[in-house]
């Protein structure tokens, strides 16, 4: 049984130290407070006894476990990220621990009068007489993805301390700016030599999540004409009437706030202008390739149409890809998710296996040819201020983290 209070010691550490990272920087990390983290879990893998800590140039961190058996086995990774959200602060966390929840509200910040109920979020129910990690609703708490930190340093330590657990070799790897979308840019797969990993980033216990948004982003750029407002009439072009025209030109109810399951979505996340000139950000997902691109598509239509009626270049869009559905680099190795479904059987967990409304670098680095299904990590609420983490989640999630192990170890020995 993993020790909860050793859990706890750990997470803590973890989610104190501000790692946040900066979509608007060119560097890597992109945040320097990042390699604060990075270094630490320098010194705590050689501090339990893993082999091979590495940290590159960039605060990728890796390290090995050696196999113990003489048959060979795979090599597994197992990997999280450790930069939080740059969209609320992770800075001064202070987290509360709400010891036996008893299935009601919970106070987060009394001056702010700041609630985390069970009337809004439901799953706190699922969570009652289990101990509660929350934030004091100032900052984020930091289990997306310090959680699953926490439990891959753990069960390394635990395997370290246990050597009649037979196991072949395991990777771990501990990146930076996932949150930005980079997690995986810098990753080396050649020299993290594994035949695959399970990244440690998914939510409420027993996700296993293999399918994801396909994923891009959007910029719309608006170009006006001011002239002095006594005198506009025929002259004048409102940059910022045009994008309410553009905006409302598309879905009204293909938006995140009208969607579920494998529904995609456009989202418009800035808006910044003028009169003589504004522009949109938009992200894009579809869990579907074809309606990806045809969701691309109707971006540019709209923008035809736009500069058709004023025929004048008015409107450009520029759209970028930042990642696609790992479902078709997975499901050839689908033998990778029968093992962790097994796992979480066997640790008495009921395995909800759903496409992620979102992305991992369990993503990017299938396609780089590191086939990497998600795994949850037992967060709810992340980027914000009522995010939570139950002990017992992360105690559970551990004790997969060892039976993936452990099973690969029998079903190749066995072989």
């Amino acid at each position: 049984m993993i020790d909860k209070s050793n859990l706890l010691k750990r997470f803590i550490s973890y989610i104190t130290l501000d790692t946040q990272s900066d979509p608007d920087s060119s560097e890597t990390p992109s945040t320097a407070k990042q390699w604060d983290l990075a270094n630490k879990l320098v010194s705590e893998l050689k501090a339990i006894g893993m082999s091979e800590v590495e940290i590159d140039k960039n605060a990728y961190v890796t390290a090995t476990l050696p196999s113990n058996i003489k048959t060979k086995v795979p090599t597994i990774g197992f990997i999280s990220h450790f930069d939080t959200s740059p969209d609320f602060s992770g800075k001064d966390v202070r987290p509360q621990i709400i010891e036996n929840y008893d299935g009601g509200d919970i106070l987060l910040n009394e001056k702010e009068n700041m609630i985390l109920s069970p009337d809004e979020f439901e799953e706190l129910l699922l969570y009652k007489g289990q101990t509660l990690i929350t934030t004091d609703g100032t900052t984020l708490l930091g289990a997306d993805d310090k959680a699953g930190i926490t439990e891959i340093v753990t069960a390394m330590e635990y395997l370290i301390q246990h050597p009649e657990i037979k196991h072949g070799p395991v990777r771990v790897g501990f990146t930076p700016d996932e949150e930005i979308g980079r997690g995986a840019h810098l990753f080396n797969v050649k020299k993290f030599n594994a035949d695959w990993a399970y990244t440690m980033d998914g939510g409420q216990i027993g996700q296993l999540e293999y399918e994801n948004f396909n994923a891009a982003g959007a910029t719309i750029e608006i170009k006006g004409k001011i002239v002095h407002p006594g005198t506009a009439k025929g002259k004048m072009i409102n940059s910022l009437y045009l994008a309410s025209k553009y905006i409302n030109a598309l879905p009204k109810l293909e938006t995140p706030e009208h969607t579920e399951g494998r529904e995609g979505f456009f989202h418009l996340t800035q808006v910044q202008g003028t009169v003589d000139h504004c522009v949109l950000k938009y992200i894009i997902r579809d869990h579907d390739r074809e309606h990806f691109e045809a969701r691309k598509e109707l971006m540019h239509k709209v923008a035809q149409t736009l500069n058709s009626e004023f025929e004048k270049e008015l409107v450009s869009v520029q759209i970028y890809d930042q990642y696609y559905n790992m479902r078709a680099q997975i499901e050839p190795v689908m033998q990778i998710v029968k093992i962790a479904k097994k796992a979480l059987k066997e640790t008495g967990i009921t395995p909800i296996i759903q496409p992620i409304r979102g992305g991992t670098d369990g993503s990017q680095l299938s396609f780089m040819g590191l086939p990497c299904p998600n795994i949850f990590a037992g967060g709810h609420n992340f980027h914000g201020p009522y995010e939570y983490v139950p002990l017992e989640s992360m105690q559970k999630a551990t004790e997969v983290i060892l039976k993936i192990i452990e099973l690969t170890a029998q079903e190749h020995a066995s072989s």
